[in-house]
């Protein structure tokens, strides 16, 4: 594959009469995100995918650069790990004077930014929501977005997208040559599968969860659509009344006026918000739902849903952007824009019993064609085919 962007040549410039080629090919990673405090949907992309591959053949071509004094514990990665600390703008300082002195022969770069200084690059783009979507998206961030994607869209050899909607939205907004993307989905963990009752009822002390709850896992933030979903459950909560609404995540921007939202319903001693659930407690919540509700106006990939799947409980998702093409038949589609085709698709989801099991069975049989092995494989080879311009 020929590189259309700024390629650095293969050396390392060690003086002004001193140029030292390298030893062996070397990939590089930036591991910088598989390190946060509290991992939500890039981040957990960037754990999963580095656990993947240190469970593949021996990695000896491969660094990954962290931003600490030492590799970080209790962080599973492929190769070499080379901790670069540094205080603050790691990418821009840091990661970039590495690049300069002691480059690898490619820069793979999973869920964050291309230095400045880089040598040949794969960046994954996970999604374009703040083009699709400019309202949900504080404008300082979209701003931010805006500049850091268009860079990394630059400065890339070759990009890896999640899923075909955001190939589709890299070509037709971006106007990124379709023959430098390369599709490789998520997975989903082996951990997200049903639990025991044990668990369940562990679960549901530890949260204060009711016994039959439409759960929602995510940021609260506009982007989700939560407003209409409280609008969709309070439609059916009459008819249901020991159902509950479940919001699970961080609090993100514009949160309060969410959580405003739910404190003015006429329901509101049935919606419950958890706050953020560490990654061990989702396996237990996914199974502890009657259903899930994942109705985004966008998601580039949208890995909650396959993990309620792979759980085995029903999914109510959006019909727009990469959830079709993720969640294929074995999810309900409603238009999240009507809270009234929301709410018909969890009632179908909870009431319609033989309806229910073939979105449990098809649910589990669909999770089960992601697994994090295969995204690390498909991944390894592809940095591979462009390191060795065989792409």
């Amino acid at each position: 594959m020929q590189g259309r962007f700024h390629v650095c040549p293969r050396t390392v410039d060690v003086g002004a009469d001193l140029t030292i080629a390298s030893a062996n090919p070397v990939i590089g990673i930036d591991g910088s995100r598989a390190t946060v405090g509290q991992p939500t949907g890039t981040e957990r992309y960037a754990i999963e995918l580095l656990a993947a591959m240190a469970d593949l053949d021996p990695p000896d071509d491969i660094h990954v650069y962290f931003n600490s004094e030492i590799a970080p514990l209790g962080v599973r990665y492929p190769g070499v790990g080379k901790p670069i600390p540094s205080p603050r703008f790691w990418t821009l300082r840091s990661l970039a004077l590495e690049m300069r002195r002691n480059p690898p022969d490619l820069l793979f770069v999973p869920s964050h930014v291309i230095p400045p200084a880089h040598p040949s690059s794969v960046v994954t783009v996970h999604d374009l929501g703040y083009l699709v979507e400019p309202g949900c998206h504080e404008p300082l961030h979209r701003k931010q977005l805006e500049w850091t994607t268009r860079w990394n869209c630059h400065a890339a050899t070759a990009i890896i997208a999640v899923s075909d909607a955001t190939r589709h939205d890299l070509i037709q907004r971006l106007g990124v040559p379709p023959d430098t993307i390369h599709v490789i989905h998520h997975g989903v963990s082996p951990e997200f599968r049903p639990v025991t009752p044990e668990i369940i009822a562990r679960i549901r002390t530890d949260y204060s969860l009711p016994e039959r709850f439409i759960l929602a896992v995510g940021s609260l933030h506009p982007r989700k659509n939560l407003v209409r979903l409280i609008q969709a459950f309070e439609r059916i909560a009459p008819e249901l009344p020991d159902l509950a609404l479940v919001l699970s995540g961080a609090a993100g921007w514009r949160a309060d006026e969410i959580l405003e939202r739910a404190r003015r319903s006429p329901f509101s001693s049935r919606i419950f918000y958890t706050g953020y659930v560490r990654n061990g407690d989702l396996p237990g919540l996914y199974s502890a739902a009657s259903v899930t509700a994942f109705v985004s106006l966008y998601e580039g990939f949208g890995l909650p849903a396959l993990e309620s799947m792979a759980c085995g409980t029903p999914v109510v998702a959006a019909n727009r952007s990469a959830l079709p093409e993720i969640c294929g038949d074995a999810a309900l589609l409603a238009n999240p824009i009507d809270p009234e085709s929301i709410s018909d698709a969890l009632h179908c989801a909870l009431e319609d019993s033989q309806r229910r099991q073939r979105m449990i069975e098809g649910g589990i049989t669909r999770a089960a064609s992601f697994t994090w092995q295969s995204s690390a494989l498909q991944t390894l080879a592809f940095l591979r085919a462009i390191r060795d311009n065989s792409f």
